[in-house]
């Protein structure tokens, strides 16, 4: 049973004739008259009974019409839903965040989607940089602003927004506070403050450091920022941040890094095959324009 044999019964019913029926519905009479036809076959009953003059449903016409007009209205709000989501009148996007993305603007860019699409619903979960890039693979989050390894993971690809390189932070009163730089060799001995270790600034240091053949002493594994930083400003440990992440003043000094330090980025992630909702493609597009 198909959707155009059942809007040829509903005209043919609602006309009482098949001329006046097959007019409405642009089709040539002998067309419409098959599809009438077809459709009796398959039901296995009459639908009409006709007459020189006019057709009128029998029982099971008048069993089927409002079921067909029930299916036909509902095809037509299935195709409005799709048109309304593809013109973005509505929707959702599920975007993924690392917990600090001040270097970014993330809520100046968050507010630019809204004010061109604001009929989207914007869905944010923040996690670790691991976490997020897992939620986009399995296609629990749609796009993620995290942090991109150097060989893209399989099934993903990603446009970075920003690349830095990660400085010392430490105490102003720390021995280390007065150097012009240092090098990872110079920290062997220093107790660390990081994140936990799907966070993205833990995972560059931790490659930085097993990259050099040096262990390093994580004191205090941390799930909040701001507490790495007051940490770190009260002498409790140092900590290998990039320098968007701190606030302009603060108590912190932060000191070069020699070598070859970590770098840590921002990276809007997408699903390699880039099949996106179209509020996932906008937001996409937006960022992409945006940053190129």
């Amino acid at each position: 049973m198909e959707l155009r044999q059942l809007e040829l019964f509903v005209a043919t019913a609602e006309e009482g004739h098949f001329g006046r029926a097959a007019e409405r519905s642009n089709i040539v009479q002998s067309g419409l008259s098959a599809s009438i036809r077809s459709l009796e076959r398959e039901l296995g009953t009459r639908l009409f009974n006709r007459t020189t003059r006019r057709v009128e449903l029998t029982e099971s016409g008048r069993a089927l019409l409002p079921e067909a007009r029930r299916t036909l209205a509902a095809a037509a709000s299935a195709r409005e839903a799709v048109a309304d989501v593809e013109g973005l009148e509505r929707g959702t996007l599920s975007l993924g965040i690392m917990q600090s993305l001040v270097a970014v603007r993330l809520p100046a860019m968050l507010a630019r989607f809204h004010s061109l699409h604001p009929a989207i619903d914007l869905r944010l979960r923040q996690a670790g940089a691991t976490v997020l890039l897992q939620d986009v693979r399995e296609g629990t989050l749609e796009l993620a602003l995290a942090s991109f390894p150097d060989v893209p993971p399989t099934g993903l690809v990603g446009h970075e927004l920003l690349n830095e390189t990660m400085t010392l932070a430490c105490a102003a009163d720390h021995p280390l506070a007065e150097k012009a730089s240092v090098s990872l060799a110079d920290l062997r001995d220093q107790d660390f403050v990081d994140g936990h270790q799907d966070w993205g600034i833990r995972i560059a240091s931790d490659r930085a450091f097993a990259a050099a053949g040096i262990e390093r002493h994580v004191a205090f594994e941390i799930n909040d920022l701001q507490t790495i930083l007051d940490l770190v400003a009260a002498g409790l440990g140092v900590a290998i941040l990039p320098r968007s992440l701190a606030p302009l003043r603060t108590r912190l000094r932060f000191v070069r890094l020699r070598g070859r330090p970590p770098r840590w980025n921002v990276t809007l992630v997408a699903p390699a095959h880039l099949e996106l909702s179209a509020a996932a493609r906008a937001f996409y597009e937006m960022v992409v324009g945006e940053s190129t």
